[in-house]
């Protein structure tokens, strides 16, 4: 029992000289703070910036500066960490170093020798912080923090490996480490820190499956890596840029066993190296787009394939002309180079009108009217443009075919099919200048509308009313209208109608001419005429 009070009493003694345990929820803090500052839209300038800021407010809240001057950096140790902003302090260190290498990976053209140096070394001095946050919440943060921060600095040390391109086995490890703890910790805590963990678990499950294809334990295909690819969020970024080298490998080892073009019936044989991976790459694009899965994606996301598709043909083009150059006096090689380039150019010509036929389908989808994302609606002289191109590809494509001098049967159907689509664009174009046309005449008769509309206005009420209440006394019917609404009620028409009014009776006294009035002359007033009224009369 003493024994017992002793060791207490030694762990009361360690505590007070130690400090009290530190709580982080590493995992929320970080992804809070990411798609609050930049990475939702995978800008990592704006969240460098960010930790730099929210370093620089650490450091004064704490008064934990380097001096002026001469500028001379505080180490942080087990001692130093009396808060918990200092672990707050080296973890944002880490995110600092890892968003600026993050930053040179998505340089436009590629990081270049330099900037690669640069890039490793910043992931560097990640994996160095991360490593020290480790250390330090191993002692001073409670059982989680410390499995989170192993968790966390497992994943910068996978990194760094990752893209230093070596020591995949050991990249391995580190994330599957990484996954085992987040897996564990998303059996408890809050839903919320359930659901990140298992995020994450989700995130770093596409970059050990790329490791064991590495090391050669999986038979992950090349389409599987592709649909990896396709997943997005920051663990991912560095899995996506190496990807494209994964695939490029792959189409070289694939194109070796390939040794000619199939079209129409005909087969081209191919000897340069780098046609054949430019097709091959094309043919991975078409098959994509036209699996089953492709009908659910965006239309902007198809547009993105088909540029990659256009890309790609453009590039074996490249390679087929320069061949042509150098060919010589060879008229064997240079009738198999041109038979090729016709091929090629054909199903560009193809693609081409697939991608202008998405356009118009896209277009037609705005004609009417406003979208939900506030888009402009298509004028209907756009659509007659895009109608205008594919009238223009199938012609080109048609003569393309038509142009050689022995056309095979499968030519000349290819050619007779495009030259009734292009009819049929013709029709579909006609059809799109009648709707330009009414839509004008529906223009121009809008004002003529709107002058009958303001004449037939009346002040009497809603028109459904037709009688008023004086109208319709014996019957049980509301001249209100409905509850809450704005109708004028209907009691008596105002002003009146005018009505019939009797006039007065028209006396007619024929009486009158027949009676003889008596004389009242002598009742009358004699006037006194003087002199000069007698001489004047």
């Amino acid at each position: 029992m003493s024994k017992s009070n002793g060791l207490s009493a030694m762990e009361i003694d360690e505590e007070k000289q130690i400090g009290p345990k530190f709580q982080i929820n590493v995992l929320q803090l970080l992804k809070s703070a990411q798609m609050q500052h930049g990475l939702r839209h995978r800008d990592y300038t704006r969240y460098r910036k960010y930790c730099t800021a929210r370093l620089r407010r650490l450091y004064k809240s704490l008064k934990f500066l380097h001096g002026r001057g001469k500028f001379t950096r505080r180490t942080i140790t087990e001692a130093t960490v009396t808060d918990v902003r200092y672990l707050h302090i080296v973890l944002y260190m880490a995110e600092r170093a890892w968003s600026h290498a993050m930053e040179k990976r998505q340089l436009p053209d590629g990081p270049n020798g330099k900037q690669r140096i640069y890039l490793l070394g910043r992931l560097r001095k990640a994996v160095k912080w991360a490593t020290l946050f480790t250390q330090l919440c191993s002692v001073r943060g409670d059982p989680r923090t410390s499995l989170e921060a192993e968790a966390y600095a497992s994943y910068m040390k996978g990194t760094l490996l990752f893209e230093q391109d070596k020591n995949w086995q050991t990249a391995l490890v580190n994330f599957k480490n990484a996954r085992a703890v987040y897996e564990e910790l998303g059996k408890y805590g809050t839903i919320e820190n359930q659901v990140l963990c298992r995020e994450r678990v989700d995130e770093l499950e596409p970059s050990i499956r790329y490791c064991l294809h590495k090391v050669g334990d999986s038979k992950l295909q090349t389409s599987e890596l592709l649909d990896i690819g396709k997943m997005e969020g920051p663990a991912l970024d560095l899995f996506q840029t190496k990807l494209e080298a994964v695939m490029e490998e792959a189409r070289q080892q694939q194109a070796a066993t390939m040794t000619e073009f199939n079209w129409l019936g005909r087969r081209f044989p191919i000897s340069n190296a780098k046609t054949r991976v430019s097709i091959l790459k094309a043919q991975e694009l078409e098959k994509e787009l036209q699996s089953p899965a492709a009908e659910s994606l965006p239309s902007e996301k198809r547009l993105a394939i088909f540029d990659k598709i256009f890309s790609a043909y453009h590039d074996a083009r490249s390679c087929i002309r320069n061949d042509l150059a150098t060919a010589g006096n060879a008229e064997n090689v240079k009738d198999e180079l041109t038979g090729l380039d016709k091929a090629v150019s054909a199903v560009l010509g193809q693609r081409t009108i697939e991608r202008n036929q998405l356009l118009v389908a896209v277009a037609k989808s705005k004609f009417r009217k406003q979208n939900d994302k506030g888009e402009k609606v298509t004028k209907p002289e756009e659509l007659v443009r895009l109608y205008d191109l594919l009238i223009q590809n199938t012609t080109d494509l048609s003569d393309l075919v038509s142009s050689a001098r022995d056309r095979s049967p499968e030519e000349a159907a290819f050619a007779e099919e495009y030259i009734l689509k292009g009819s049929a664009f013709r029709a579909e174009r006609s059809n799109s200048c009648i709707e330009h046309a009414s839509g004008i005449m529906e223009a121009e008769k809008i004002p003529e509308r709107l002058s009958k509309g303001v004449s037939s206005i009346s002040l009497s009420g809603d028109k459904k009313m037709e009688k008023f209440l004086m109208e319709m006394l014996d019957e049980y019917e509301s001249a209100l209208g409905e509850p809450g609404s704005k109708t004028v009620p209907r009691i008596e028409k105002f002003p009146p109608a005018f009505t019939s009014v009797a006039c007065n009776p028209i006396v007619l006294d024929i009486a009158y001419n027949s009676i003889d009035f008596p004389t009242l002359e002598n009742r009358m007033k004699k006037d006194k005429k003087g002199l000069l009224s007698r001489l004047w009369g």
